[in-house]
């Protein structure tokens, strides 16, 4: 899953970044509004972090002109925990708030259940055959054996399985499970498939010629 954290504090934007990345998420950052806003609309992320108090161009202004285009999941941070700054980021279509400073364990358990909730998946847990993944602990067990995956590997299933039955084309999963910073091997997705095939079964992925994949 790809992160995009719109962050002024250089201290907090690092270490949100660096958590993220080893919850297995490709994350990319941005330190003003101007520049947070020109990645959010060119870009699919599966969830934004958005400060309110920017420079440039602040908060609610980047919300309201993403939501005219995009309906990307957004969670919004701010210092501000006032009851109508909280009403007003809702409104403005933010999907989620968290006042500074925050429980990490929190923060990253909220932005499992946006990613789960826009993909239209209603509980942690998934079953695919032998195959049950728990979205919640990050886990993945074959016939109630736990499974060892690497962090690209556990993006890659997660991705899929949040869209099973759906052919997910290689250009999706690129831009999904590769950051900005990423300087990928044009094959390196075929060697994830691959991997996960020995691990989860032979069919578990069922590769489309000259569309992409997909978990059915």
């Amino acid at each position: 899953m790809r992160v995009l954290i719109i962050e002024d504090e250089a201290d907090l934007l690092a270490s949100l970044a660096k958590a993220l990345r080893e919850e297995g998420y490709a994350v990319d950052t941005a330190a003003d509004g101007e520049e947070g806003l020109y990645k959010a609309q060119s870009w699919d992320y599966d969830v934004i972090l958005l400060d309110v108090m920017l420079p440039r161009l602040d908060g609610w202004t980047i919300l309201h002109r993403l939501r005219e285009s995009k309906k990307t999941p957004v969670l919004m941070l701010t210092a501000r925990d006032a009851a109508r700054d909280r009403v007003r980021g809702l409104d403005t279509g933010a999907d989620d708030y968290m006042v500074k400073p925050f429980d990490l364990e929190e923060l990253l358990a909220r932005l499992r259940a946006l990613i789960r909730r826009a993909a239209g998946q209603t509980r942690n847990v998934i079953d695919i055959g032998e195959v049950v993944m728990d979205i919640a602990a990050r886990r993945v067990t074959r016939a109630g054996q736990p499974v060892a995956l690497t962090a690209r590997e556990y993006a890659l299933v997660e991705f899929l399985a949040l869209r099973r039955g759906e052919v997910v084309t290689r250009t999706a999963l690129y831009e999904h499970l590769f950051d900005e910073d990423d300087n990928t091997l044009s094959n390196l997705l075929d060697v994830h498939v691959s991997n996960l095939r020995k691990k989860l079964g032979a069919e578990f992925i069922t590769t489309h010629r000259g569309h992409g994949y997909s978990i059915t």
